[in-house]
């Protein structure tokens, strides 16, 4: 099975190969052609995942090359925290505008203020010939008060999971790929796929 998973975000695109079972290829946007800029206007999570995965899907119609590929699916994901109103949700990752001007923002937010609960959801709209579907995933912690680790990327520095007592950024791909939003994510459309026996 071939799927066009629409980003050209080099540390997605490899956690979403490593999570994705043999016998489905996932394409980037780079590998299909498509090098346009799609503008996330929509105000939820589901609704900018479906905004990237329609456009994509229309290119591809567009320009005769939707035959070659079983479908599209994009993703949207947001840091939602409870002191905050849920922000910074749909806009995390151009809150403060750079990944390192984000988690500095939501340190700075959050000085003085014991809860510090919050949680990373993932929406991921699939559209195949016959259907649009959406899946989500969710992984509840809590802010640290100052940066830990250097891997993964956007505010994994900062991100306790629940039921661990390091951030994303220090535990290892392969720990943080089993208990993220986006496997969790991945995991209910692999489920999803299964239904078109791959």
């Amino acid at each position: 099975m071939k799927l066009v998973f629409a980003s050209n975000n080099a540390h997605k695109l490899c956690e979403v190969r490593a999570m994705m079972p043999a016998g489905i290829e996932v394409l980037s946007l780079h590998e299909i052609g498509f090098e346009h800029e799609i503008d996330e206007t929509g105000t939820t999570l589901a609704e900018n995942s479906k905004i990237k995965a329609d456009t994509v899907a229309e290119w591809l119609k567009a320009h005769d090359k939707w035959s070659s590929v079983d479908g599209v699916f994009a993703d949207d994901t947001g840091l939602e925290i409870d002191a905050l109103n849920g922000q910074p949700g749909v806009y995390s990752a151009r809150w403060a505008g750079s990944a390192e001007s984000n988690r500095a923002k939501a340190l700075h937010e959050l000085e003085g203020k014991d809860n510090r609960n919050c949680h990373f959801k993932t929406v991921i709209t699939l559209i195949t010939n016959d259907k649009t579907t959406q899946v989500e995933g969710l992984v509840r912690g809590k802010i640290t008060t100052e940066e830990y680790g250097h891997g993964g990327f956007g505010y994994d520095p900062i991100f306790i999971p629940e039921g661990y007592d390091k951030t994303f950024g220090e535990l290892p791909a392969e720990v943080k790929n089993s208990v993220s939003h986006r496997a969790r994510a991945i995991a209910n459309l692999v489920e999803v796929l299964k239904m078109y026996d791959y």
